[in-house]
């Protein structure tokens, strides 16, 4: 447990101090050419929903195994070695300091009235249309993907590394890029990438809530909304968002904001609406791309400090 321990401070300051390195190949990207291939495959015929849940468990199988025996043979040389390694490859699939980087490339373009390469950096990191896009929707875009990153690209992960280590995030990791490559309601993929996409909901359905609450009781209120009526609030919006998780992280970040998230989105041109997230008290600006990178951190701090709670208590119970 304590080399465990050890090895999540790693993989949580070699993030922080590091990310990604930007000429090393990362792994996502492995699983991702993995799916690719396996979805050409097995995504034809009948059965599909039984086809998907087989593939979308081989490359979640594959991809733990092949984080086992570097581990194994890791521990083999020394204990030192082992935590080193393991540290690596947790800091390696947490993604703190490449979300920051992302929401900073839109931000200082912003800070310079540069809309247009706003909106280039912003169409790097969500799906909707963004080339004609105002300040304030630029805005909110690159809000709401620091605030569901949070959970998915930092705080979940991190749920199962110190539940199951290295192998676990890595698990972790592989059903969330099955998820965002085939866990769509097209014709394509509703019936392969079902099972994918609810085995995601599974695993985010802890982290997901444990970090909006977290956030809510735990950084900055930019309101004078009493904390009784703002947590009140959190639990009513986030049920209104469409995916059963990313909406106690949007309207966790909301009520700390007094911003207002959701609503109209175009993709390809089709416009798309989805509820809408607190209450408007101030309108978005440029500055709250830096809060909300703030409110990451702080959540990321909060839930470790909750993790390590966790593990001494087990470890006093064992």
């Amino acid at each position: 447990m304590i080399a465990l321990v050890i090895a999540c401070i790693i993989g949580l300051l070699f993030d922080l101090l590091v990310g990604d390195p930007p000429k090393m190949p990362h792994p996502v990207r492995w699983i991702g050419k993995l799916i690719q291939a396996q979805t050409a495959l097995w995504n034809k015929g009948k059965m599909r929903k039984v086809r998907g849940m087989v593939m979308a468990l081989a490359v979640v199988g594959t991809t733990m195994f092949v984080v086992t025996v570097i581990l194994m043979l890791s521990y083999q040389v020394s204990i030192v070695f082992g935590i080193l390694v393991e540290g690596l490859l947790i800091g390696v699939g947490l993604a703190q300091r490449s979300l920051k980087e992302a929401a900073l490339a839109v931000y200082e373009p912003l800070v310079k009235g540069d809309f247009k390469e706003a909106r280039v950096k912003l169409s790097w990191i969500v799906g909707r249309d963004t080339d004609k896009l105002d300040e304030d929707e630029i805005v909110r875009g690159v809000v709401e993907t620091v605030s569901e990153n949070t959970s998915d690209g930092v705080t979940a992960p991190l749920f199962y590394a110190f539940l199951f280590g290295a192998i676990g995030l890595w698990g972790y990791k592989a059903v969330n890029t099955l998820d965002s490559m085939i866990g769509y309601k097209n014709e394509k993929y509703k019936d392969f990438g079902m099972f994918a996409a609810r085995f995601d909901d599974v695993l985010n359905f802890i982290p997901s809530r444990l970090t909006g609450l977290l956030m809510v009781l735990g950084t900055k209120n930019e309101t004078s909304v009493p904390l009784g009526k703002r947590l009140k609030r959190w639990a009513q919006d986030a049920r209104k968002h469409p995916s059963p998780n990313s909406g106690y992280l949007e309207a966790a970040t909301a009520v700390q904001l007094g911003v207002q998230l959701g609503g109209k989105n175009t993709y390809q041109g089709v416009a798309s609406y989805r509820a809408t997230m607190g209450e408007k008290y101030v309108a978005l600006t440029k500055e709250h791309i830096a809060t909300s990178i703030i409110h990451m951190r702080v959540a990321t701090v909060l839930f470790t400090l909750v993790m390590l709670a966790m593990e001494v208590f087990i470890f006093a119970i064992t």
